[in-house]
């Protein structure tokens, strides 16, 4: 029986990874918070604390689940406990949100009055709405390694490439504007799905895990680097 729960829990977690953006849990509804056990966020697709947006290390910052709503978050953002329904009313670690709900005991630090930044939009709330979102490879300058993610745009912010670390992330960790930028294949000879975007000097090379998947990235990169913000209506034509 462990065999058969390891076995599901990693190929629901590759499906939730490749799927695009279906990249969320089915989330409980508020008024189910405490009565119903949450769906949990798989600890692989998040690289930093769900609440504070702190980066996760393995020594001073760990991740930990929140009993109430699944979210991953930081020791600090879940020293909170509540009685939780469904586990028979027993206390359990919350994250502050869901203590407060839970409880209605009023927390002093307040966090929820912090501006979003332009990095600071959530990876599965863009990708839900997005013009084109997977994982990508972003190869550093000798083109030899790289960096992997999950890379957004957003159909509110088209001239926007959103890059995350991991498809459930609360922040991006960079982004790039494709407003002006040539969208072209890589150099003969380089057998990866890769593709580059340039611009002056800069040059950006992209692999993707598809030649289909490449097809579409150069598609959208230059429509959006040419200013076209609405979606294609022939999602099949050719580049």
């Amino acid at each position: 029986q462990d065999a058969i729960n390891r076995k599901k829990s990693s190929s629901e977690s590759f499906k939730t990874a490749t799927r695009g953006p279906e990249v969320e849990p089915a989330a409980l509804k508020m008024e189910e918070l405490g009565r119903r056990a949450p769906q949990w966020v798989r600890d692989n697709l998040v690289t930093m604390c769900m609440r504070c947006r702190e980066p996760f290390n393995a020594l001073t910052r760990r991740r930990h689940h929140c009993r109430a709503c699944g979210y991953v978050v930081c020791a600090r953002c879940s020293d909170y406990r509540a009685e939780l329904q469904y586990d028979r009313s027993r206390l359990n670690r919350v994250c502050q949100e869901c203590y407060i709900f839970l409880t209605g005991h009023v927390v002093l630090e307040d966090r929820e009055g912090k501006h979003k930044g332009i990095l600071e939009k959530e990876a599965a709330e863009v990708s839900g709405r997005s013009l084109l979102c997977s994982s990508l490879q972003l190869l550093d300058k000798n083109s030899k390694g790289g960096t992997r993610g999950w890379f957004v745009i957003p159909r509110d912010d088209p001239l926007v490439l959103y890059i995350y670390a991991a498809p459930q992330d609360v922040r991006a960790h960079t982004s790039i504007p494709l407003l002006g930028y040539q969208v072209k294949d890589a150099p003969q000879g380089d057998s990866r799905h890769a593709f580059q975007l340039a611009q002056s000097r800069q040059v950006l090379t992209f692999v993707a895990d598809t030649e289909e998947l490449k097809r579409r990235w150069m598609r959208a990169m230059a429509r959006c680097a040419a200013g076209i913000t609405q979606p294609e209506q022939d999602e099949d034509a050719d580049f």
